[in-house]
């Protein structure tokens, strides 16, 4: 059985603004501080759990990767959590599926002066599950996701599959995870499919209405699967 302290620290880091929104339509009677990079608030999901700090890092690699820093310094967490969106490829993964990421890659990264593999790889990060056991999320699927600071491009898709054998992507994972490693600070990142890309895009492209719509299911989706989980660990 997968362990962790007996009543630990834990930080749930939210990245997209509208994913941030979503939380505050779940908890609007939490009470909410603000940070350099944006609001936070600490309560108890249930009466056997202590408070958990519900954190808005920010969208994007560079507010993501300077608030995941910014969580551990202050609150020191023994566990980091990131609850969030993602964008599935179609035919490779369904909308509504959970990843519990295990491996990320930031892919936007160009190199012409030295080797890209070389450069990919610096930024490449294997989280260590092994702490799980086997009391990983259920309802979740464990794979590799792939970030960079761009929505998913439809012709980047066939490299990104037979590359790295990716099924989704988002903006965030990627830093955080990287950042989190490097302080030794245990994560688990649980990602939800909000929106399909295929060849003629996504339905979520210049229509934030129907990404909305996918961030509040996949969200509540993510509050009950932790919440369950955070139980039994």
């Amino acid at each position: 059985m997968g362990q962790i302290d007996s009543i630990p620290t834990i930080v749930v880091l939210i990245s997209a603004d509208i994913e941030w929104q979503v939380i505050g339509e779940l908890f609007p009677e939490a009470d909410t501080q603000v940070s350099p990079f944006g609001e936070w608030f600490s309560l108890s999901l249930s009466p056997s759990l202590s408070p958990i700090t519900f954190f808005h890092g920010g969208w994007g690699k560079i507010a993501a990767a300077a608030s995941t820093q910014y969580a551990i310094d202050r609150w020191g967490p023994d566990l980091l959590v990131n609850l969030g969106t993602c964008g599935g490829f179609a035919g490779e993964i369904e909308k509504g599926e959970i990843i519990l990421v295990e491996h990320t890659i930031v892919y936007d990264i160009i190199e012409q002066m030295g080797d890209l593999d070389e450069h990919i790889a610096h930024y490449t990060t294997d989280l260590d599950l092994s702490w799980l056991g086997d009391d990983y999320p259920k309802d979740a699927r464990r794979s590799l996701l792939v970030s960079g600071d761009r929505d998913l491009l439809v012709e980047d898709i066939p490299e990104l599959k037979s590359r790295y054998g990716a099924i989704a992507g988002d903006w965030e994972s990627g830093a955080i995870a990287w950042v989190a490693q490097r302080n030794g600070v245990k994560t688990l990142i649980l990602r939800g499919v909000s929106d399909l890309v295929g060849d003629d895009g996504s339905l979520a492209y210049g229509d934030m209405e129907y990404f909305k719509d996918g961030a509040r299911e996949i969200m509540g989706r993510l509050l009950k699967i932790m919440t369950e989980w955070l139980k039994i660990i």
